[in-house]
């Protein structure tokens, strides 16, 4: 593997199929040192099984460990479900508008997802929405804090805070704001037509306070801002990636990519060239949440291809890659465990009668 293979390959989080790591897998880490992987329904089974899978993926990092991350928002958007504690929506935690439940709930969250080895969480949404004037199946929707910018950051800058300070990397998404779409990115590409300021002033406040709580990763949004770019989707626009988050909003850790294999950035390209112009956009970590290896093989090849084409700067590479790796030295830093928990010593932090009582709290709001 040279320094270039490396170099690429921690700038990339996949996807995989199966309980454990696949011979694939395993093949595509030795060949590409990379960044981390996103874990999804059909990588979990059992919380010892999850446990073991995330060490057993860390086992596959060369010299800087792997992100192990999962979508654990609460509501419709969690991967691991009971015997973990299942979350209410959190327009919840919104209308009960209490910072000492928010953070007794990322204190509680954050423990049980140290407990199998995760170390990043794809959370909290920062996007502003009414939950009322959203159907549930919106995209957004009750997946919000609320409808109140101000609420939003303040809640979620606790949030982030409390699951930092408990060593999960938090994530805020979706920058600049997806709550006021009404198409899903899944399938087609949202349109926001609003003018600059009021992007500025309600859309992306709540991000504003996530970076003051020092947030460890920003994600982009699939969605066109026409006020800011006419021409390309949020999380493709250096406008939008390097300009305002990176040098107007100031974040200094991570910037990643929602999932490039949807709808929104499918439609008009390949993943492979949606890569490459997102991290030339400005993004550090290309996130593609499919399970196919042979696909994610071939992403990295066309980063490599880009490069070597002068089509994409290799300092891009350089600065996300140093960047990468002060962001995990934060969060996994320290001696790696020796082996996973297991039995009862990993079932008492899960679902305990605390973490229960947090969550009904949130669910009477």
């Amino acid at each position: 593997m040279n320094a270039l293979h490396r170099h690429v390959g921690q700038l990339v989080v996949v996807g995989f199929g199966g309980y454990s790591v696949s011979a694939e897998l395993r093949a595509l880490a030795r060949e590409w040192d990379l960044g981390g992987v996103i874990l999804f329904g059909r990588n979990i089974e059992v919380p010892e099984q999850v446990a073991e899978l995330a060490f057993e993926l860390q086992e596959l990092a060369h010299e800087v460990p792997l992100w192990v991350g999962v979508d654990q928002e609460g509501g419709r958007v969690a991967r691991l479900r009971a015997p973990f504690t299942e979350w209410p929506p959190m327009a919840g935690l919104g209308r009960a508008g209490d910072v000492g439940l928010a953070e007794r709930f990322a204190a509680a969250l954050a423990d049980e997802l140290s407990a199998v080895g995760v170390t990043l969480d794809f959370a909290p949404v920062l996007d502003v929405s009414d939950e009322a004037a959203d159907p549930v199946d919106h995209v957004i929707g009750n997946r919000a804090l609320s409808a109140d910018p101000d609420e939003v950051g303040r809640l979620g800058g606790v949030i982030i805070d409390t699951l930092q300070r408990s060593g999960i990397a938090a994530c805020a998404k979706h920058f600049p704001g997806h709550g006021e779409t009404r198409a899903d990115s899944h399938h087609e590409l949202p349109v926001v037509e609003h003018p600059p300021e009021r992007l500025r002033e309600h859309e992306m406040a709540p991000f504003r306070a996530a970076i003051a709580a020092d947030v460890a990763i920003v994600m982009t949004a699939h969605v066109l801002y026409p006020a800011l770019d006419d021409e390309r989707a949020a999380t493709l626009s250096r406008t939008i990636v390097e300009n305002i988050l990176r040098r107007e909003l100031g974040h200094q850790g991570l910037i990643v990519t929602d999932d490039l294999d949807m709808g929104a950035i499918t439609g008009s390209q390949t993943v492979e060239q949606a890569a490459v112009r997102a991290l030339d956009a400005g993004c550090d970590t290309v996130l593609v949440c499919g399970d196919s290896i042979e696909r994610h093989a071939a992403m990295l090849e066309a980063i490599i291809h880009a490069v070597e084409a002068d089509e994409l700067d290799d300092r891009r590479i350089e600065a996300a890659r140093v960047r990468q790796q002060h962001v995990k030295a934060r969060f996994m830093g320290g001696e790696r465990p020796s082996r996973p928990l297991s039995g009862k010593a990993l079932r008492v932090r899960l679902g305990t009668g605390l973490h229960q009582a947090v969550a009904a709290e949130i669910a009477r709001a």
